[in-house]
């Protein structure tokens, strides 16, 4: 039994490492072919919004079909989703079927994780999963190590974001045609995902569907989701765009945003191996809260950056801190609901976060191009900052059952 769980954590993080690749080059260079494809700015924002519409709801439901149905069977229905989004990437370039793909899969908008981890409606199936084979006292570091995979496999995705441009350069690819490679090549990462996820054991003990999720569950699920919704507001304002916005604002090539977003990406993957060595001295709560914080104050003076290597320089700082929680936060939700609940409390709980995503991206392409590519950014570092201080004061009583084990601990040698 310890060999078959072994076995499915470690087909989990390489399947999240495959998915982080894909799902990082795509982000890059998405809002960007999209420009290329002669869309407004405006356009590229609720193309994005859209993305985080669908996501939204689908995160919700898959979460909850998959406490149902199998967590197993629910990332395989996404693996083939994704193959289905990108054909149509390939074939079609018209506003309507590009809307179509994004709200089927959130390929290319919406569906990144922080750090480049990839995600968008797998997250929340997979964490539940992947909590299924974890015990509490070694949960926040398979998680961490878990989303450092991601990471990884994200900064490495980022630098093949270039690939569009060496086609150009070098083959004479005409440049709309020069992005369908990467289109294809997520096709091919979504089969062996499919083969990857129709491996695993799942030991799956369906939810009824009179069960509801329990009173506490639902209070802390709910505090933690209306502070997600502030923050990925905040978050929205500035994340989805990033690339587009260092590319208007300091013409850059795709080259170098893979660049910087590799050396982003490895940062992050370092922060989500220090964040369960942090969490186990401060705690979980104060880690989020102050790594977070540090990063939100990143945001807001970002806008003062006078080159590309002082705000990519920032950006990169910023990865390091900005994404310390996650692992956390996820590890944080799974160890405070039980096991039956866990995909959807993983589900609500990202469906918080993804709603304010889908308005904000618009808002904020709307505000780059009436007012300044600045603006965006100002307000997103304070809604973020304001999530932080209030995440730290509603939660630093709160102890998952982790730190109440080392609690126990400590007062066992104490006596």
């Amino acid at each position: 039994m310890l060999e078959h769980v072994q076995r499915d954590v470690l087909v989990l993080m390489a399947s999240r490492g495959v998915r982080a690749f894909a799902f990082s080059y795509l982000s890059v260079v998405f809002a960007i072919y999209l420009d290329q494809l002669g869309y407004s700015t405006v356009t590229v924002g609720l193309v994005i919004s859209t993305a985080y519409v669908s996501g939204a709801l689908l995160t919700a439901v898959w979460g909850f079909l998959s406490d149902r149905y199998g967590r197993r069977k629910i990332l395989m229905l996404l693996a083939a989703l994704t193959i289905i989004s990108n054909t149509i990437y390939i074939f079609f370039n018209q506003l309507v079927f590009i809307l179509l793909a994004v709200a089927i899969a959130n390929v290319g908008a919406g569906g990144s994780g922080g750090g480049g981890q990839g995600g968008g409606p797998f997250n929340p199936v997979e964490q539940a999963l992947l909590a299924e084979k974890c015990s509490p006292e070694n949960r926040n570091r398979i998680f961490a190590t878990n989303s450092f995979v991601g990471s990884v496999m994200g900064s490495l995705g980022a630098l093949v974001s270039g690939l569009p441009q060496h086609l150009q350069e070098r083959w004479g690819w005409q440049p709309i045609m020069s992005y369908k490679p990467l289109f294809a090549l997520t096709i091919l990462f979504s089969v062996v995902l499919i083969f990857a996820y129709s491996r695993i054991t799942e030991h799956h003990v369906p939810r009824t569907r009179e069960k509801k999720i329990s009173k506490q569950a639902g209070v802390f699920v709910t505090k933690l989701s209306l502070l997600g919704m502030v923050d990925n507001l905040g978050a929205g304002m500035a994340g989805p765009l990033m690339s587009y916005w260092l590319f208007l604002r300091f013409g850059i090539e795709l080259k170098s945003l893979g660049i910087m977003f590799f050396l982003s990406y490895f940062f992050a993957a370092l922060s989500f191996l220090a964040a369960p060595i942090i969490a186990r001295h401060i705690g979980v709560v104060r880690t989020m809260a102050f790594s977070h914080g540090v990063a939100s104050l990143i945001y807001l003076f970002l806008p003062l950056a006078p080159t590309f290597l002082v705000g990519g320089a920032m950006l990169v700082a910023r990865s390091f801190l900005a994404y310390m929680d996650n692992p956390l936060r996820s590890s944080f939700v799974m160890g405070m609901v039980r096991a039956e609940e866990r995909g959807s409390a993983a589900g609500i709980t990202s469906l918080a976060r993804y709603v304010p995503m889908a308005i904000s991206p618009t808002l904020s392409a709307y505000m780059m191009q009436a007012f300044s590519l600045s603006v965006p950014m100002v307000l997103g570092g304070g809604l973020q900052l304001l999530h932080d201080i209030s995440f730290y004061f509603l939660f630093r009583d709160v102890r998952p059952p982790e730190e109440k084990v080392q609690g126990l601990q400590v007062e066992k040698l104490e006596g």
